[in-house]
């Protein structure tokens, strides 16, 4: 009988990511490792997309699995509610900021934000307002692959290879401050101007024609974790209030207790009226994700209806393991400990990269980093010719056994990679070093010389 990695290297029947890539066949994982069919194991610090918060292999939540399954493993909530869809919806609606939130479950960030913009529409559906159709995003954005939401991103990359004819709903510049505040400008001052472009995008478009607009409180993979300036999300409510435009918040990777609060926006002391969840709502032991409601757009659509609907939303296993990874993060207090952890992390990353010089910024929050690295640290310009190191930093560091996820952008016609990192919560110290070492590892072999 073949092995699975002969039957990989000779033929697959599989559509991989990268078809003409080769892949390593992953066998096992536990706690902080993946290890794969040679036996090469690879340590895992970004929780593959800021998913598996609770590492690999966590008894708690395969013991839940096991159970729901012997019990009820799916039941279509066309029919039926079931227990774990309703623990679940009480324990991430009492964590929102206000009371009343409810919660509908999908099985992918995709699925969540797609979700939200139906929400959207159907809300001012419901209040008499149809013409609210235009979702308003930002650029560097990704909220995900399915059409919708696609076109609400401002990931120029994915937009193009999708192919698809998206829709071109306006699109404002990031909350960017490492490049977009100017010389001397305090910051407050840079907030404002920043959430000032929304104001102005809303006003072109008409606000009578404006549903929404969708941004991360910390932007993941697109930008390489950049949080919103202090006072950023604050104007950002206030305009949308103003203009009676809904405040959606994606916190599909920096949500579900990942930068030290459960919902990321409680740092910037704001209430969205729509969050999407997704990936460490369920650690990666089952495909799921998350739409919390405020009360207020709740409400309207229990009185108006929602029509709206997936095969697997509420799916009871999903949702039994999403209340274990919960009742783990309770229980550990994980939260308050990846405030702590991260200080740490952060901290000996910039004491190993700090004065490297193709390192423009290091930034964080709770254990969610971004390294990002430029051709000149006093201009921040980016690599000439340089459109294949994110990927060439990926394969260098799957080599060394080390899991991370770069990514890229484009300013002025160069490249301008950046390494997400987003470690389980229950990385030590000694994962932190070994982390930094192969990195080390991976700048020398990949990054040119100064």
């Amino acid at each position: 009988m073949q092995t699975s990695e002969h039957r990989h290297q000779t033929g697959s029947a599989v559509l991989y990511r990268a078809p003409s890539q080769p892949y390593p066949v992953a066998v096992s994982a536990r706690g902080m490792t993946i290890t794969d069919a040679t036996g090469k194991a690879y340590l895992d610090m970004s929780g593959g997309a800021a998913v598996s918060c609770l590492g690999h292999g966590h008894p708690d939540v395969v013991a839940a699995i096991q159970r729901q399954v012997e019990t009820l493993a799916f039941a279509h909530t066309a029919f039926f509610t079931n227990e774990p869809q309703e623990e679940l919806a009480s324990l991430i609606a009492t964590r929102f900021s206000e009371p009343g939130a409810r919660v509908y479950f999908a099985s992918g960030g995709s699925e969540a934000n797609e979700t939200a913009l139906k929400v959207a529409w159907q809300y001012w559906a419901a209040r008499g307002h149809p013409n609210k159709k235009i979702i308003i995003g930002r650029d560097h954005s990704y909220h995900g692959n399915t059409f919708g939401v696609l076109s609400a991103s401002g990931n120029d990359a994915r937009r193009r290879a999708s192919a698809a004819p998206l829709v071109n709903w306006p699109r404002i510049p990031p909350c960017y401050a490492y490049r977009e505040r100017r010389n001397e400008e305090p910051i407050e001052v840079y907030s404002a101007r920043a959430a000032a472009y929304l104001d102005d995008a809303i006003r072109r478009a008409g606000a009578d024609k404006v549903a929404a607009f969708i941004c991360e409180p910390i932007v993941g993979s697109s930008l390489g974790v950049v949080a919103a300036a202090p006072g950023y999300l604050a104007r950002v409510r206030e305009i949308c209030d103003r203009h009676e435009v809904l405040f959606i918040a994606d916190e599909i990777m920096c949500g579900s207790g990942r930068t030290g609060t459960f919902f990321a926006h409680r740092h910037d002391d704001v209430v969205p009226d729509i969050v999407s969840l997704a990936k460490g709502i369920g650690g990666g032991y089952q495909p799921l994700a998350a739409v919390v409601l405020r009360n207020a757009v709740a409400e309207e659509l229990t009185r108006a209806g929602f029509a709206h609907g997936h095969t697997y939303i509420g799916h009871a296993t999903a949702c039994a393991a999403g209340v274990a990874v919960q009742r783990v993060l309770d229980r550990d207090k994980l939260p308050e400990r990846t405030q702590k952890m991260g200080a740490l992390f952060l901290s000996l990353l910039q004491q190993a990269f700090g004065e490297h010089p193709l390192v423009g910024d290091i930034r964080g929050r709770g254990l969610f980093f971004g390294i990002e690295l430029v051709r000149d640290r006093k201009t921040k310009a980016g690599f000439e010719g340089g459109k294949k190191l994110p990927d060439q930093l990926r394969l260098a560091a799957m080599d060394a056994g080390l899991i991370c996820y770069p990514g890229g952008i484009e300013v002025q016609g160069r490249t301008v990679p950046h390494i997400m990192m987003a470690p389980p919560m229950i990385v030590e110290e000694p994962h932190m070093r070994e982390c930094i070492a192969k990195l080390g590892k991976v700048f020398e072999t990949v990054l040119p010389r100064s």
